[in-house]
């Protein structure tokens, strides 16, 4: 055989072991994205932490897809259960809070070849190159709930409570505050924030306390602490508007719709902007209030018995006029 042939034939070879390697099982052509998913709070609250866990089962449940989750974080755990997960080559990993803000910004650089994401504000300026968070629309959002709290009310005394004790909830207690005020003139807002997203008992004390104040529809933005308060005005006999899922089968005769947040397609979004090549490390995202959020009353948009047909469509100019 010349020299020729027998280069010609060990390059063939070589090709022949380098297909077989890749597309004969040991080694998969497409990797497979891993994402950790970092909840302060239960996948059984009913909103917040339940519906970001039901999106990534979701995700999980899609080829080219698998994940982890982590519950019940505290504050203490957070930089541990990180690290944890990045030291495993995770390639997206998930704070779900404003608790994880801060700490991946001194988490994230050490580990440049992943992505991080926190839902909540960016808190700095200049933030590492791996990170992404999200304004997403809470302001504008808690706006929205008290126009509509403020519409319902007879007694135009609205009440909001809130769960853990952080800027992003006390601005959205100012934000319902305010839509009460400028959407029905005279209109008194008033506001509680527990300090506790889990402590249904202070949900219920805090609703109940300002129903005693003349307060007649409550929002809350407070998880298992909001499951209290919707239990205090139904107890009180005031309306009530629900938050991040649709709660209308809590309290059927009393919820006028609920403002549901789209965690669960933010996390498949994430998910597949790391597959695909689009995550947009390194800024904000700052979706509008529409594609973050939506009413929703147990398949209707509002619930016609408690918010009259009339009334809404004078809501939904305020609304839209948000989405500008």
């Amino acid at each position: 055989m010349s020299h020729k042939s027998k280069s010609f034939s060990l390059t063939l070879l070589i090709i022949g072991i380098f297909l077989l390697v890749v597309c004969g099982g040991t080694v998969s052509a497409a990797k497979e994205v891993s994402v950790a998913l970092l909840l302060p709070g239960p996948i059984t609250d009913g909103g917040w932490d339940q519906l970001a866990y039901e999106g990534l089962q979701e995700l999980k449940s899609q080829k080219g897809f698998k994940g982890s989750f982590t519950e019940n974080i505290g504050q203490s755990d957070i930089a541990e259960i990180t690290r944890g997960y990045a030291d495993d080559g995770y390639d997206l990993i998930i704070g779900h809070g404003y608790e994880f803000g801060s700490a991946f910004i001194e988490i994230a650089p050490e580990y440049p070849n992943q992505f991080f994401f926190a839902t909540t504000f960016q808190p700095q300026d200049n933030i590492p190159a791996n990170i992404q968070y999200v304004d997403a629309a809470y302001y504008d959002a808690s706006y929205a709930a008290g126009a509509l709290a403020a519409l319902l009310s007879k007694s135009h005394v609205v009440g909001f409570v809130g769960g853990g004790d952080n800027p992003t909830q006390r601005g959205m207690m100012n934000a319902f505050i305010s839509g009460a005020k400028n959407t029905v003139p005279g209109s008194t807002g008033l506001g509680v924030v527990t300090g506790d997203y889990n402590d249904a008992v202070k949900g219920r004390e805090a609703a109940i306390t300002m129903i005693g104040n003349g307060a007649d529809v409550i929002w809350h933005a407070a998880d298992v602490t909001g499951l209290g308060a919707i239990e205090g005005a139904v107890a009180s006999n005031a309306l009530v508007l629900g938050a991040y899922s649709d709660q209308t089968g809590i309290a059927p005769k009393h919820m006028g719709a609920s403002l549901v947040m789209d965690l669960n397609n933010m996390v498949q979004k994430l998910g597949h902007d790391v597959a695909n090549g689009s995550f947009a490390a390194g800024q904000e995202w700052q979706p509008k209030v529409s594609e973050m959020w939506h009413w929703s009353a147990g398949g209707k948009d509002h619930n016609p018995a408690i918010i009259p047909n009339d009334l809404w469509k004078q809501y939904l100019q305020i609304w839209n006029a948000l989405n500008w």
